[in-house]
């Protein structure tokens, strides 16, 4: 899966990259978490009425932490059987979750509301009922202690992301309302 949110479930290579392509996410998150305050600062002394961007930062900091435990469970490939079976439902919610956090970002540039994150849940339900279907069968069980914690620690770490999904879809909407200045142009 090169390229998708769980790069280390292909070779080595891959998740080496996908850390060097976070270095200058991490830096970039740093200088909007900065930006963040000092806007917070100008909102406190009322030199600006926009919504405050805080919550948007503590937000992509935490889907950040997200992608960095998804990549640290997938350093090891998961068993075969267990690969063929969630491979295509992995798949699934890397695409939906890439297409929703793109479409996040369009969004906040032209502050139009959030894009749906209904395909993320079913993408995520479809995971987890395989995942029942791999314990009801017993395949489960025959797992090493790495592997019980690997699918642990993914599963985990996808019911975050999802749930930090939810929280980056507020702070979209609320950073699509058309601000008090946006207003007062209008008249």
């Amino acid at each position: 899966m090169p390229g998708s949110i769980a790069p280390g479930f292909a070779p080595a290579c891959v998740w080496t990259r996908a850390r060097r392509r976070r270095a200058p996410a991490g830096r970039a998150l740093a200088a909007f978490q900065a930006i963040a305050a000092e806007a917070e600062g100008e909102r406190t002394i009322n030199l600006v009425a926009e919504p405050d961007p805080a919550p948007l930062a503590r937000t992509l900091l935490r889907l950040r932490h997200d992608l960095v435990i998804i990549g640290r469970a997938a350093t090891a490939p998961l068993p075969q059987e267990f690969a063929e079976r969630l491979g295509p439902s992995l798949a699934r919610v890397a695409e939906c979750t890439s297409k929703y956090l793109h479409e996040s970002a369009s969004a906040l540039r032209s502050r139009r509301p959030p894009p749906p994150l209904k395909p993320m849940e079913e993408a995520l339900a479809a995971y987890n009922l395989e995942i029942a279907a791999l314990r009801g069968e017993g395949l489960t069980r025959g797992l090493s202690i790495a592997g019980a914690e690997q699918l642990f620690i993914l599963g985990f770490a996808l019911e975050q992301m999802l749930r930090d999904c939810a929280d980056l879809e507020r702070c979209v909407q609320e950073l699509a309302r058309p601000s008090p200045l946006d207003r007062a142009g209008e008249g």
